[in-house]
């Protein structure tokens, strides 16, 4: 367990580029973000969700998140979805980005859902990889994911999106298409299903590998409203779809769904830091 929460640790304060520094952020004072010259401008960013409890169960819960992020006073604005990984620029121009990125994968619990009580539990999932974003148009953002697991799963996935964006006075609209996919490595992890376990089913399910290819497609959707320099909130919602080897497997089908929401609300505070 020590050794799971060292390296949870450790991504996201790699991903997040500047975590590192949390403890020197709170000896800071706060002040408005306009007025900062020099130094950093710091977002702490805290976010709760209403999902399921992981991929293809029908069974939802609440779940809370921190982040964090920094930029240079005088960088251009630059648009986060709420669904991105956590990543920061190493090339950073008007239009394009690109750098590192890390996502956290829920864990399965075979408790949290009756119906999956026969399944193996998977372990939080740890994915560290690249982004690339381009902006073709100024309102049209696409960003793309390329991650590998190195925890819960060994395999290769990918995220691709685009989200038409709009500013208008202190709100900030944003919404598109989301494809996931995964090598079979990975998909097989999440949906596929063993001797072992589909025996316990007394013939209702049957052993399944699943293979590699697009895994879902959905849509979503985010709305910030900026209260003050310091203050925003932001409130998004998202559908997803589960489709090919994901969609066909036992796991979607019969134990649970191949279809999901999430909704969620985030609060983010940012301040200046001369450091």
């Amino acid at each position: 367990m020590s050794s799971r929460i060292a390296l949870l640790a450790a991504v996201s304060v790699l991903a997040t580029a500047g975590a590192a520094r949390a403890a020197d952020i709170a000896l800071e004072q706060p002040v408005a973000v306009e007025a900062v010259k020099e130094g950093w401008i710091v977002t702490l960013k805290a976010t709760g969700t209403y999902a399921p409890k992981f991929e293809g169960t029908k069974k939802y819960g609440f779940s809370g998140f921190p982040g964090i992020s920094i930029r240079r006073p005088g960088q251009p604005w630059k648009f986060g979805a709420p669904d991105d990984g956590f990543g920061f620029a190493v090339i950073d121009t008007p239009w394009l980005q690109i750098g590192p990125v890390a996502r956290i994968r829920s864990e399965r619990d075979s408790s949290d859902a009756r119906k999956f009580r026969h399944m193996d539990d998977i372990e939080w999932g740890v994915e560290p990889g690249a982004f690339v974003e381009v902006y073709p148009l100024e309102v049209l953002r696409i960003r793309g994911e390329l991650r590998h697991g190195v925890w819960g799963s060994d395999g290769f996935v990918g995220n691709i999106s685009a989200d038409y964006i709009q500013r208008i006075d202190k709100f900030t609209v944003s919404f598109g298409p989301r494809t996931e996919i995964g090598d079979s490595d990975f998909t097989n992890t999440y949906f596929g299903v063993s001797r072992r376990e589909a025996s316990f089913y007394g013939g209702r399910i049957r052993a399944y590998k699943a293979d590699g290819g697009v895994k879902s497609v959905g849509v979503a959707g985010a709305v910030t409203y900026d209260w003050t320099d310091n203050w925003a909130t932001t409130a998004f919602g998202a559908y997803n779809h589960l489709t090919g080897d994901a969609g066909k497997s036992p796991v979607a089908k019969q134990l649970g769904t191949k279809n999901s929401y999430t909704v969620g609300l985030g609060l983010a505070y940012s301040f200046g830091v001369n450091w």
